[in-house]
This record gives structure tokens, sequence and C-alpha cells, in this order.
């Protein structure tokens, strides 16, 4: 029997199936069976902490309650239990960010002044209070029916979620407008999911490296030591994207202020073997260009 870990949400326990899901295609006659275990995350109007949405599960594999765990890769720390690893990084989905609208069709372009727009993200606040100052953007926590519910009940004018999760629940025709990596970078490892096993459960670890899919893997490391290089675990506006082509592994990246006034965007190409090194080269750029100053002051500000 292979216990599979998971969130309660209904978008986790898409996720948790479609894992389930390749693995049977795979090994017909393995047994797998999903287990919910609630994360601090989930808890409603407690505010959102390194490992929040993790911890929970990983501690359970630790306990050898379950054999592996799946994540949204984005929700992962840089840093993880020295007993744990990620296994497989799967395919990726959409990463871009999404803009819903309570109009449907509207652009991000198209949203009236004074528009309040939801969203939990640092990252997603600070990004769009640089293109649009005379928004007001607001926190919203919850799973994506929440946030959809409280869109279409006139709280908010718009909101803006990752474009996986809507692909992954059957909801695209809710998206107004793609924010591409140009417009909205998003966070590191968004539209990947992570499995997560137990560094000597080798059995499991078998099972689990059929679903890696390569360049995501090595796109999301790019991605990851970028984080990593400029202190990931802080909640600080961070932002990070690579793709690969047959020009090598593109790696983009920014850091911005709270207010959204400042924001330092930097990139860089490379080998995609080199991907962890041109990660810390590009955090290396942007704490060169001024992004220490910005985290700094990001910190003191949300330490108080």
């Amino acid at each position: 029997m292979l216990r599979i870990g998971s969130r309660g949400s209904k978008l986790a326990l898409w996720q948790a199936e479609w894992v389930k899901t390749k693995l049977l295609k795979r090994f017909p006659t393995l047994e797998i069976a999903i287990r919910v275990i609630k994360t601090s995350g989930d808890t409603p109007d407690v505010p959102i902490s390194k490992g929040a949405f993790t911890k929970q599960l990983q501690d359970a594999i630790l306990r050898n309650e379950i054999d592996l765990a799946v994540h949204s890769l984005k929700d992962v720390p840089t840093e993880i239990h020295e007993c744990l690893q990620l296994t497989a990084i799967t395919k990726r989905e959409e990463p871009c960010d999404a803009l819903v609208c309570a109009v449907q069709g509207l652009k991000l372009a198209d949203l009236p002044p004074g528009s309040k727009v939801g969203t939990s993200s640092l990252r997603r606040k600070t990004q769009l209070l640089k293109l649009r100052p005379d928004l007001r953007v607001e926190e919203l926590r919850g799973n994506v029916d929440t946030r959809l519910r409280k869109l279409d009940s006139g709280d908010y004018d718009a909101i803006i979620l990752a474009a996986a999760g809507l692909y992954r629940l059957g909801l695209q025709e809710r998206i107004s407008e793609l924010l591409s990596p140009e417009v909205m970078i998003p966070a590191a490892g968004q539209g990947a999911l992570a499995i997560e096993t137990r560094r000597d459960d080798e059995q499991t670890q078998c099972y689990v490296r059929t679903l890696n899919h390569k360049q995501t893997q090595i796109a999301c490391q790019a991605e990851r030591a970028f984080l990593a290089a400029l202190g990931g675990g802080c909640r600080v506006p961070v932002a990070a994207y690579a793709y690969i082509d047959s020009s090598g592994l593109h790696l983009r990246g920014c850091v911005a202020s709270l207010d959204g006034r400042e924001l330092i965007k930097r990139s860089i190409c490379g080998s995609p073997e080199d991907c962890e090194i041109l990660g810390r080269k590009l955090a290396e750029k942007l704490l060169a260009s001024g992004a220490d100053r910005l985290i700094l002051e990001a910190k003191r500000i949300l330490k108080n």
C-alpha cells in the first residue's frame, strides 16, 4: 500500500488524485490510498508563515504515517528536512497568474481606477501596484472556490489566482486575462507539483521518479536557487520564472518594495546544466542593483 498525503482542499485533492492516476497507469497492481492532512495554512485568519502548507505533511512522512506528499511546488520552502527530498517535479501546467474579473472579459488595463483587487500574495500585490498604482489591492484568503465566491458576491472587482489551479479544476473559462511573465513574474515553482518522500525510502522513490519531468525540474531548480540565494524563507515580494528553449535556460526574477513603488527586475541566460549557478548569479545581479535594501526594508516592516 502506497499512502499519499494531501491537504483537503478541492485543488489539493485533485493534485493527489492526478498523481495516483499517473502512478496506477505505470504500476497497475499498486494499491494506493490518499490521506487528508490539515495544515496550518488551511486555518482561516491565521497569518501564512514559512512552510504553512507543507510542514504537517512533511511531519507525517517523517512519522511514517504516509509515504509521499503532493505539494504545489511554489509552497515548498527552499530548505527542507535532511531526511526528506523532492523526488519528482511534474510537468508544469500554465505558470502564469490569471486575472479573474467580476465583469467577464475585462483586461487589467480596462479596470477602472479605484477597482478593488483581491490577492493574498505580496508578490502579486507589489507587481500589480507597480503596473496600476491607481487600484486598491486588498487581502484575499481561502481556497479557489472561496475566492471565486467572494468575487461573485461583489466583495471584489477582480482577483488574481494561479492559472494552473483554475485549469486543473476545469475553471479556465473564468480567466479574464493571463498575465504573462513579461507583465507579472510568477512565484518560483508556480504551476509545478512536487512529490516529497523520505530519503531512505528507495521503494517509494522508484515509483515516484517515473513522474519527474526533466525540463520542469531544471527550470524550477534555477528558480529555487535564485529564491534561496535571496533568503527565500522570508515573506518578501520575490518572483522568478525560468524556461528552456533551443538557446538555453532563460531565467528572470524580481524583488519589489512592499508598496510596489520600486521593483528591480533582471534576467540571465545560460546552459540548463548550470541551472543552480544561474539562479545564484541572477540573485547576485539583483542584490548588486539594490535588492538587498528592499529585502531588508521589507523584513523590518513585516516584523513590526
